[in-house]
């Protein structure tokens, strides 16, 4: 046994030994749920923590252990938990009727805020980001007439796109041409070989699974003027990276696709996806229309979604607090950074504003394969500690930052990892 491994061993039995009624809890969840897990990026060996209450950006688990929360339900807790106007608007919502069956006035509302902040001429609402992801494809593949899409290695666009290692065998069966995040030669050339056949180029303009890494300003642009040169629809998955600037990230590269993809905190932390953009490709969704696509969703205009999204988005995260959050976001990355270069340990944060991810690695990181190569054993490793200093961040490393982080929190964080690079010099180096 080498020596990560060993300090592994040792994390992982302290971590056991302190949750016992979790412990107990995972057995009973495994009777009834394969793994005991409903929700795959949840788990985590020997078992995930298990929380029974949560307040603002703080978690408390099973066993009493309280938690500083950065992995903000990926993306979509932006407001921390039980924020007072997001509450107030869901008591709304319900007073009014959960289940109507009908249109309703609420969701014009929002389609008029989400459309303005996120400049779309048209809009069409789902119940998450996956959904958003799927009927973006299904609109520029019947609008081309062409079959093929192209997603990127390393992307993720939910439960049945993932592309984060290959296709995955849960994937809708879509004909894929794999392009390389960030190669503007390579993936050029494959725009080009396969242009009759490709409907449409799926991207995020930061990847969020594969590690909070930026596309590059000359990787957009090269998407953007293959796509208008070839009548290929770009499509930008913005269900997370729609929170780093007011408009979208989209906004602030200056690349504007023709279709985008919605989701996570819009809808107030409620189930929550949207696509939209231009207006002829979403008319074909025009229910009045001669030969209209069908997109069907139960609880695609719920009032709990419409009620919290709207404040959420015209009252909590106006424009002005956007910009601040993500300013906040980039000071603690490059204090991180900072410290870890004082130490000269191979360790980086990777991301943009207030989406950030840990990696145990040295050098560039510009492309998934990249990240990859970091060791998952140190990702473990810091996971652990951090929850034993009672900070919560995703195993693999992915922080999403809730409005309620405070600046003592973002000092827990820095001298905690401050502490376990102290500890650990031996096994970074």
């Amino acid at each position: 046994m080498d020596k990560i491994d060993g300090a592994l061993e040792v994390a992982v039995a302290g971590f056991v030994a302190k949750r016992p009624k979790t412990a107990a809890m995972h057995e009973r969840a495994k009777a009834v749920m394969p793994g005991g897990n409903t929700r795959t990026v949840l788990f985590s060996q020997p078992f995930p923590i298990r929380v029974e209450k949560a307040e603002g950006s703080r978690l408390t688990d099973i066993d009493g252990h309280s938690y500083i929360d950065y992995v903000g339900e990926y993306s979509a807790g932006i407001y921390g938990h039980s924020h007072p106007k997001i509450l107030a608007a869901v008591s709304e919502g319900m007073a009014s009727g959960l289940n109507i069956g009908a249109q309703h006035v609420r969701e014009v509302a929002f389609a008029e805020a989400v459309t303005q902040r996120f400049d779309l001429e048209s809009v069409r609402f789902t119940n998450s980001g996956t959904e958003a992801n799927m009927m973006a494809l299904a609109a520029a593949r019947n609008f081309t007439g062409r079959p093929a899409i192209m997603p990127m290695q390393g992307g993720y666009h939910g439960g049945t796109l993932y592309f984060s290692h290959g296709a995955s065998p849960v994937n809708a069966p879509f004909e894929c041409v794999m392009g390389h995040f960030n190669d503007v030669a390579a993936t050029r050339k494959l725009i080009a070989g396969n242009a009759d056949k490709l409907a449409c180029v799926i991207l995020e303009p930061m990847l969020g699974g594969g590690g909070c890494i930026p596309a590059t300003l000359p990787f957009l642009q090269m998407l953007r003027e293959e796509c208008t040169a070839r009548g290929i629809v770009l499509i930008f998955d913005e269900v997370m990276t729609s929170r780093l600037h007011p408009g979208g990230l989209a906004a602030a590269t200056g690349v504007t696709p023709d279709l985008k993809a919605l989701g996570k905190y819009i809808g107030g932390g409620m189930s929550f996806g949207a696509f939209g953009g231009r207006a002829d490709i979403m008319a074909q969704f025009d229910p009045s229309s001669a030969k209209p696509l069908p997109h069907a969703g139960t609880f695609n205009n719920n009032t709990l979604t419409m009620t919290a999204g709207l404040v959420g988005l015209t009252q909590i995260f106006v424009p002005e607090v956007c910009v601040a959050h993500n300013a906040r976001g980039e000071t603690l990355k490059a204090r991180l950074n900072e410290m870890f270069m004082r130490y000269q340990a191979p360790m980086q944060v990777t991301g943009v504003g207030s989406l950030l991810t840990l990696h145990p690695l040295g050098g560039v990181i510009g492309c998934a394969d990249d990240a990859a190569k970091a060791d998952i054993r140190l990702k473990r490793l810091i996971y652990f500690h951090l929850l034993d200093e009672g900070i919560y961040v995703a195993e693999r490393g992915f922080m999403a930052l809730a409005l309620t982080l405070s600046d003592s929190d973002f000092d827990a964080l820095q001298a905690s990892l401050e502490r376990f690079v102290e500890k650990n010099r031996g096994l970074l180096n």
